[in-house]
């Protein structure tokens, strides 16, 4: 097969900026290992000044995967279904003030957003409004709200169960207030759990782990800044509270998340690599016996970054590492007592040190294998915080590394040529890194010309009868 001889490709100047794959420990300015940069977007895009929280929704009738983006005075909607290039569709402008914290959970179509800003309560927003946006983007109204409190550090949602569980309010002293979500937009009060005081940040499950005393009973673990409370909440007129964890060296029980199969809990304490010196630490527990759960073990990381919010999929951990970026730990081990960390994505690259600059939170539950970080700006002024969209490379199916890189930085053409094997019918395509497919043909002319004006910048991948030939990089 011939080499191609390609020409120049338009350069555009655009605000959303991705597709970079992570090559010899760097993706663009961000150092990485085994994780590409599919796209950002800058707070400022937003129209506002600092990001926070995250979650995520999938249209259960379209397929289509959409982030939800905790800002400083409202919460964005942006469809990532081109996950190179996401599309803002709107704000939802918060309820009283601006906060630095707001936190958004998910029940079947419907967004729940809570906030620290006084008399804020729970905003409900119907998320199929997202399918139909024209003009975006939109300023966004809520569809029901919930002022059975005022302000809250975060909210919790059971999906199998139809209850959402503000934490951090100033109701049951701190602890869990429950509220019945199952017509979402008509919430109603149902009660709380006021014994083990503050709480702040908590999962529910419906227990199917190893403790058959708990069988499909719904399970409340909060991380109350002092210690792990264990509540069994399947009778919202009568909690009962079933253990208590800690452990040595607490500074601030911030949030954890347990293993798939309940058996373990992995725990981040926020202020213990500040206030003790520590490199990154995550506190296993044990919980074969929820009465008597034990410690397991503590995994140090590789850093002395701060932890903030970490999830489990699979065998993998999730952790929001705030300037280490975001850690992806393979814990297949945790009954050995091993973690190893696979792979990262360093959004704050001036450091690694101790403190809230870089990543706030990471959502990985979408279908796609997208990743979505946000990051937070705490003290850096020169740090743009927003949200960020990164994805396994080896999703990509093929490795690139070895292949050249081509830059076109004259913008005077908008054409890319490529020569043609003399022989036999031959295939054509161009991807972004993601693998989303953007152009595609079959011809049997010697030289074929390519129109790529509309490109954005960032990387592509060229591939001639199904073999990836090139590589090529608009800036």
């Amino acid at each position: 097969m011939k080499n191609y001889m390609p020409l120049f490709l338009l350069c555009f100047a655009v605000s959303i900026y991705g597709q970079t794959p992570c090559q010899n420990g760097m993706a663009g300015n961000y150092p990485c290992n085994g994780y590409d940069l599919l796209s950002q977007i800058s707070v400022s895009e937003f129209d506002s000044t600092n990001a926070n929280d995250s979650w995520g929704w999938t249209d259960p009738d379209t397929g289509s995967e959409y982030a939800l983006i905790g800002l400083f005075d409202g919460t964005a909607f942006v469809n990532i279904d081109d996950p190179v290039n996401p599309i803002y569709l709107g704000k939802l402008d918060t309820h009283t003030d601006p906060s630095l914290w707001r936190d958004i959970k998910t029940y079947q179509n419907y967004a729940f957003v809570v906030s620290e800003a006084p008399g804020h309560g729970m905003q409900v927003f119907d998320l199929t409004r997202l399918r139909d946006v024209t003009n975006a983007p939109v300023h966004f109204t809520v569809d029901a709200h919930y002022d059975g409190f005022g302000s809250a550090h975060n909210v919790v949602i059971n999906e199998s169960s139809g209850y959402a569980y503000g934490v951090g309010s100033s109701t049951y002293n701190g602890g869990p207030h429950f509220v019945d979500i199952s017509n979402p937009l008509n919430p109603i009060p149902a009660g709380g759990f006021a014994t083990d005081s503050y709480s702040h940040d908590g999962q529910v499950v419906i227990y199917n782990g190893p403790d058959t005393d708990y069988t499909s009973r719904e399970i409340y673990i909060g991380s109350n800044t002092s210690f792990v409370s264990i509540v069994d909440i399947t009778d919202k007129s009568n909690p009962q509270s079933i253990a208590t964890m800690t452990y040595s060296n607490t500074v601030y029980t911030h949030q954890g998340w347990s293993t798939q199969d309940h058996r373990y809990f992995i725990l981040g304490d926020e202020i213990d690599e500040i206030n003790l010196g520590f490199n990154t630490r995550s506190i296993v527990f044990d919980l074969q016996d929820l009465d008597n759960p034990e410690l397991h073990f503590e995994y140090e990381g590789p850093t002395a970054a701060t932890d903030h919010n970490g999830y489990v999929k699979g065998d993998t951990y999730y952790l929001a590492n705030y300037t280490a970026g975001v850690r992806m730990i393979d814990i297949s081990g945790i009954d050995s007592q091993n973690f190893q960390e696979t792979g990262f994505f360093d959004v704050y690259p001036s450091s690694n040190n101790a403190g809230y600059n870089g990543a706030w939170n990471v959502y990985p539950y979408f279908e796609s294998g997208t990743v979505l970080v946000t990051t937070l700006r705490y003290s850096d002024e020169d740090f743009v915080p927003g949200m960020l969209l990164i994805r396994d490379s080896s999703l990509a199916g093929t490795d690139i590394s070895a292949i050249e890189v081509s830059m076109y930085p004259n913008p005077s053409r908008d054409i890319l040529t490529i020569e043609a094997p003399n022989q036999d019918v031959f295939n054509i395509s161009i991807a972004d890194i993601s693998g989303k497919v953007l152009f595609e043909t079959q011809k049997l002319q010697d030289v074929f010309n390519i129109d790529v004006s509309t490109l954005s910048k960032g990387m592509y991948l060229v591939r001639i009868n199904h073999t990836l030939t090139k590589k090529f990089l608009v800036e």
